[in-house]
């Protein structure tokens, strides 16, 4: 296995990780990052097994977890309920008792709320240059999440809040001062929760949380505990992935000029999978290895991890002609930005429904919006997403 070096922190890499994607990738489909010190994969079909394979998972084997320092316990709390984190049978339950109540049904009811959001959102545009990012792509999911687990919509500044300091603990350049922001985050976030699942028990509504609270299975239900961990996960991860997604996506359809055709009822949805594809919002997942398994011409023992990188996987020439190219006319094919296996995105029906409404109704009535300004991304990797889109209309 080839030995590279790459800093996940260095300029030049976080503004376009995807030239050093295609320098491994010439190594073959499995390289050792030494960053990072675990082998990565990238080829879209290695990154796909792996993700499908039983033989790895997300959760570290128990005789090689380690304890949480005491400053973090708070943030680790909310982790050990974390469908994200957890493997069958915990795994198994906690999410057929979440898709019990975060049905199809319940996401398509949210068109219209989404239509009528992307409406405020772009009526309050001014006239003179303006952040996309805080003006339509940060504020349009949260308020959509809000909306769905009858959280209200006031209090979506302070969730955005906590869930950027809780996301932060992701990232390369993890510092003290970020793991007190997270711990911070982590305990008042849960303690609102908790608090308004309390009020939710007795007086319970037509949303989400009320559904969670009643989801049963087998006689199963969630704890409060899990309750906690899961509305929190569907608030992070619900609108952490569709900011990024939103605002690389008007990005890369700004410099490249998109036609308005693109936005048609009948080829919207090429359009958002590329975008998903092109340029996703997280970059790298990892998985632990839980026996000894042959892959690539490398030996993984017990507990081993392996990264599986998603901005490399969508980018396969094996898989997608010209894939460093745009093209919302392409056919669509998996890609992997959602995961894969047990752990595929249950947030991914949202995300795609918020891009295919939102997308035509900002074009529409920006037709001649254009950046104005280089876009940067943020120092987060593995998120990739964007510090601000200056744009003007």
């Amino acid at each position: 296995m080839k030995l590279l070096t790459q800093s996940p922190t260095e300029p030049n890499f976080v503004q376009n990780p995807y030239a050093f994607y295609e320098k491994i990738r010439q190594q073959g489909p499995l390289v050792y990052w030494e960053d990072y010190a675990m082998p990565c994969a990238i080829s879209h079909e290695l990154v796909s097994s792996i993700f499908r394979d039983r033989r790895f998972g997300r959760e570290v084997p128990p005789e090689q977890a380690k304890a949480h320092p005491p400053h973090l316990e708070a943030f680790y709390r909310i982790e050990a309920h974390s469908m994200l984190e957890l493997e069958p049978p915990r795994h198994t339950r906690l999410r057929s008792l979440v898709l019990r109540a975060f049905t199809t049904r319940r996401i398509k009811a949210l068109s219209g709320d989404i239509t009528s959001l992307c409406h405020e959102q772009i009526d309050a545009f001014p006239d003179e240059p303006f952040d996309l990012m805080h003006a339509m792509a940060a504020p349009l999911p949260v308020r959509v999440i809000c909306r769905l687990l009858g959280v209200p919509e006031e209090m979506g500044p302070q969730l955005l809040g906590w869930s950027n300091a809780m996301v932060s603990m992701y990232q390369a350049r993890r510092t003290p001062e970020i793991e007190s922001a997270a711990a911070t985050a982590s305990q008042e976030f849960s303690d609102y929760i908790r608090s308004y699942i309390d009020e939710r028990r007795k007086t319970p509504s037509d949303d989400l949380l009320s559904e969670l609270i009643a989801a049963e299975e087998a006689g199963e239900r969630l704890s409060t505990d899990e309750l906690i961990t899961t509305c929190i996960l569907l608030l992070n991860a619900g609108h952490e992935a569709t900011v990024h997604s939103f605002g690389n996506g008007v990005k890369t359809l700004l410099e490249y000029n998109t036609p308005a055709s693109a936005f048609a009822p009948d080829a919207i949805d090429k359009t958002v999978e590329e975008i998903f594809r092109y340029d996703p919002p997280l970059h790298m997942f990892t998985r632990y290895a839980y026996e000894t398994i042959d892959i690539a011409g490398h030996r993984f023992q017990r507990g081993d991890e392996v990264a599986l990188l998603l901005g490399a996987a969508n980018r396969d020439p094996a898989v997608w002609k010209d894939p460093a190219v745009f093209d919302p006319t392409r056919c669509i094919q998996t890609n992997t930005s959602f995961g894969g296996g047990l752990h595929f995105c249950v947030g991914a029906p949202l995300a795609r429904l918020e891009l295919s409404i939102a997308l035509p109704i900002l074009f529409d009535a920006c037709p001649g919006l254009h950046i104005v300004e280089p876009p940067q991304y943020a120092n987060v990797y593995h998120f990739h997403g964007l510090e601000r889109l200056m744009v003007s209309r």
